[in-house]
């Protein structure tokens, strides 16, 4: 009978299968009333309220975010748009540069140009002519390569912001407000007039 009641002691303190499952390596028990992991750590157990809280201490994270990027990507346009203006107004300053040094030399290009269309058709201007010519193509030439070009004027409409009128006359080849001729270039450096053509305009 002893041996009965060992047996029947033995059986009383083995574990059943539902505990023994709950005792394997990861699984989560309780110890002195606190939920620990396997590895005996505490497991955090969140209330609602407390969840909820995360949850909107999250959204302003986010809404913080995304505030600052909007704001580097407003610096970034204006630090963009900054950038093109000084180059526009960089590309000014040069352009008004090149115009205030060369300026004195058109009214020497331009009695140059007189000089070369008012030779004489057939001999008698000899070396000197061809000197003048040879000057004067140096001259624009150079002109040219720093970005000054002469206006194409001819047989366009007359713009007082381009040409300069010397004469309006009647002349049955062009229509009324059209250029004729020529009576010294204009100049530009890019779209900015240097000096306005002077010209003859059909009346």
């Amino acid at each position: 009978m002893e041996h009965d009641n060992d047996m029947q002691e033995n059986e009383d303190v083995s574990p059943g299968p539902e505990e023994a499952a709950g005792r394997k390596a990861g699984s989560p028990t309780e110890r002195d009333g606190e939920l620990v992991d396997g590895e005996g750590e505490p497991i955090v157990a969140l209330t609602m309220n407390e969840y909820e809280r995360l949850q909107e201490d999250l959204e302003k994270v986010r809404l913080e975010a995304e505030k600052h990027l909007d704001s580097w990507q407003r610096a970034l346009a204006d630090y963009n748009n900054l950038r093109r203006r000084t180059e526009i107004e960089r590309e000014q300053m040069r352009g008004e540069l090149v115009g205030k040094i060369i300026g004195p030399f058109l009214d020497v290009l331009d009695d140059l140009d007189l000089a070369v269309r008012s030779r004489p058709a057939e001999g008698g201007e000899g070396s000197w002519g061809e000197g003048i010519e040879l000057v004067y193509r140096k001259l624009l030439s150079r002109l040219e390569s720093a970005g000054v070009r002469v206006m194409q004027v001819e047989g366009l409409e007359f713009d007082p912001h381009f040409h300069e009128a010397i004469t309006h006359e009647e002349n049955e080849a062009f229509e009324s407000g059209r250029i004729i001729a020529v009576v010294k270039p204009g100049y530009l450096i890019g779209d900015r007039v240097l000096k306005p053509a002077m010209v003859r305009v059909a009346a």
